[in-house]
């Protein structure tokens, strides 16, 4: 998760009547080379929906895009008490949701158990075993009253495991790889739903797996049930995906299956993976070094240009550089802390782009303190464009996976629920995003955008309920398509 400042004050424009001939070079410069104008937003966008469609073909493709097995959307009237477990990048998540008769409420218990980071890359047993603690530890607490070997029913409980998997039911999930900075040997190319069903037995706990989700997925799922204009969910966060609801007859590779073809079944795409081959996304010299000296080169080459994980990157790969090689900024000065990779997150470039000040003061302060460098006004007002640069081409690549999705489905007008760090808390991202769909869909001035980009509901929370609540409901109703282990469900 990426860490945000509390928001500020709107901020100011700069000016660049004080910035050297040679720095206003390099601006010019870094402004070919990160703005992405209309025509090839739009030429983004269309290679997008190629790609969205060969990734829901029998040969696939390098976007996922993962049957997730939720047949359809909530209808607002699902009842009972259920379990949420949100496996973060840097939280444990243990909720109770509790959906009463009024249409489209709930009531939430909530705790937070921070993730070890030594388990991030530890043994396989041992992250299943703190799993399990915990959700033991959440139990005895808000059942404290009540005998948990006595309970006469199983709590259902979705689990929010949000890392790309396979899943031929939605109940299981086989790890396609790990991502958000784990890697625990042994897991990849498993199915996790028993890994971590036999944790919940040894610990004897009543719960019942009802079903193993993205966050993106259940993103799309809790907008719906408090928004029925909700039709594609996001994630801009330390990554970025999407997850929409899809025609089963329009999903070659579970033909097989023989479902009818206007069954609805909500997609994964995953698709920070979205053009790996360098076809078309407009990449500049530093995210080719962001890749090459990523832990896995050639993967999520969408995700490395837009997502909260790879911004600080960025900017700091411009920085070192034009320090070394182009114009001498912070010239005399010790730049070791820059030099270390991925020492500034995406909050650091926020911070720059909210300074209300003219003489950019607390960008001065912020690197004073962070990087001990002591950096001019004109220095100032190039990392002030720099950041602005790269903010912008995230919000409107953003755009083009959105908008992809509406061109594929032919979706006219919609509300998309969007979650994450970078949608919530850095500035003008949902600005410059939306006026990235404009670009593309080419909407008449003056109107209301058709298709708005709105703040989600809990996704990894709220929407992991619901789709154990709908998965339940599915099996009393005998449509068992995609559900491998009924057993204790009913």
């Amino acid at each position: 998760m990426v860490d945000f400042p509390p928001r500020r004050k709107p901020s100011r424009k700069g000016s660049m009547a004080d910035v050297p001939k040679d720095l206003l070079q390099q601006i010019k410069e870094l402004e070919r080379l990160f703005t992405v104008d209309q025509a090839k937003l739009k030429e983004v966008t269309n290679h997008f929906v190629t790609e969205l469609e060969k990734g829901l073909s029998v040969e696939g493709g390098s976007i996922p895009m993962n049957p997730t097995w939720v047949m359809g959307y909530p209808d607002g009237y699902e009842t009972g008490t259920f379990l949420a477990l949100d496996m973060g990048g840097t939280n444990l998540r243990v909720c109770e949701i509790i959906l009463p008769e009024e249409k489209g409420e709930f009531e939430i218990i909530q705790s937070k158990y921070r993730m070890p980071e030594e388990l991030k890359t530890g043994d396989s047993e041992e992250l299943w075993e703190y799993i399990a603690d915990c959700l033991q530890q959440f139990i005895e607490y808000h059942h404290e009253t009540e005998d948990l070997d006595q309970m006469d029913k199983k709590l259902a409980l979705g689990f929010t495991f949000s890392f790309p998997a396979t899943q031929h039911f939605i109940d299981h999930g086989i790890l396609q790889r790990w991502t958000k900075g784990f890697d625990i040997s042994g897991v990849e190319g498993k199915d996790v739903a028993p890994l971590f069903e036999a944790a919940i037995a040894r610990r004897k706990l009543p719960i019942k797996l009802g079903a193993l989700i993205n966050d993106t997925t259940g993103t799309l799922i809790a907008s719906h049930y408090t928004d029925e204009a909700m039709q594609i969910g996001c994630i801009f966060g330390t990554g970025c995906n999407a997850a929409y609801m899809e025609n089963c007859g329009s999903v070659p590779k579970i033909a097989h299956y023989n479902l009818p073809p206007d069954m609805p079944i909500a997609i994964n795409c995953e698709y920070g993976a979205f053009d790996n081959e360098h076809v078309v996304l407009p990449r500049t010299p530093y995210d080719v070094v962001v890749d090459e000296e990523s832990p896995r080169p050639g993967q999520q080459s969408f995700e490395k240009m837009i997502a909260g994980l790879y911004l600080g990157e960025l900017f700091r790969l411009v920085l070192v550089d034009l320090h070394d090689n182009k114009c001498k900024i912070f010239e005399g000065q010790d730049i070791g802390k820059l030099r270390k990779a991925y020492s500034l997150d995406a909050s650091f470039l926020s911070f720059i782009e909210e300074d209300p000040f003219e003489n950019l003061s607390e960008t001065g302060e912020l690197f004073s303190k962070e990087l001990g460098i002591k950096a001019n006004k004109p220095e100032l007002e190039l990392c002030r464009r720099l950041a602005e640069l790269i903010g912008t081409r995230a919000a409107r690549l953003s755009a083009c996976g959105v908008a992809a999705i509406c061109k594929k489905k032919d979706i006219q007008s919609c509300h998309v629920g969007a979650d994450g760090s970078v949608f919530n808390k850095y500035p003008h991202f949902k600005a410059r995003g939306a006026q990235a769909l404009r670009d593309i869909l080419d909407w008449p001035k003056g109107k209301r955008d058709p298709v708005d980009i709105r703040a989600a509901e809990d996704g990894s929370g709220v929407g992991a309920a619901l789709i154990a609540a709908l998965t339940i409901k599915r099996v009393k109703a005998g449509n068992l398509v995609g559900i491998r282990n009924t057993e204790g469900m009913i």
